[in-house]
């Protein structure tokens, strides 16, 4: 899932990174690394902190709110264009509007291209199931497995509605495996499995 991610990224990379005379070409590899360890690290979080339902309807919302115009508007989707921003100016001597503009134009396409992906019946490589087990290191497969008819997008359908007791488990059980995913990838081991992507 994570190289998936990794090809979006550089895919959607071209304009704000690639022919982007502000950033030096020997950078390109990097600044690519560096937006996937954001968001994969942002989503991660997102549900390690408990917020399995802000990144559900992300996922699911309406299409304006999954347009790179709408995403602008989403918090989530702004504190990782901070973020990459950050690491943009401090690792990689970026100036600050540089900086700013890169990520605000790389961040939004590729969470409207991975929410693309993950909704298009047709691609098989993207899914929010994939995701989400990939972020909580299996927990979701094993959750998914317990449920009747053993499908985790059925179930997550229904956290849109906020309903059913097992829920609030449901979530409870996905932040603990993403909260585990954190501390073994804490110290750059996620940078690190990235970074054999490039080629």
């Amino acid at each position: 899932m994570l190289e998936e991610l990794f090809n979006l990224v550089k895919n959607v990379a071209s304009d704000s990174v690639v022919n982007n005379p502000e950033v030096p070409n020997e950078k390109n590899n990097e600044v690519i690394a560096e937006a996937t360890n954001t968001v994969a690290s942002g989503l991660r979080n997102m549900v390690a902190g408990g917020g399995l339902q802000n990144l559900v309807s992300l996922f699911k919302g309406n299409n304006h709110s999954q347009s790179e115009n709408g995403l602008l508007n989403n918090p989530i989707v702004n504190m990782m264009i901070g973020h990459l921003a950050g690491k943009l100016m401090s690792k990689h001597n970026l100036g600050s509007s540089e900086a700013n503009s890169v990520s605000s134009n790389l961040i939004p396409g590729v969470i409207s291209g991975l929410v693309n992906k993950a909704n298009d019946p047709n691609n098989a490589g993207v899914s929010l199931d994939g995701l989400l087990n990939s972020i909580t290191g299996g927990k979701a497969a094993e959750v998914a497995s317990q449920q009747p008819g053993g499908n985790l997008s059925d179930l997550l359908g229904s956290l849109s509605g906020g309903s059913g007791g097992g829920l609030m488990d449901i979530i409870s059980k996905l932040a603990g495996g993403a909260q585990e995913q954190q501390q073994r990838n804490g110290g750059g081991g996620l940078m690190d499995l990235i970074k054999g992507f490039i080629k």
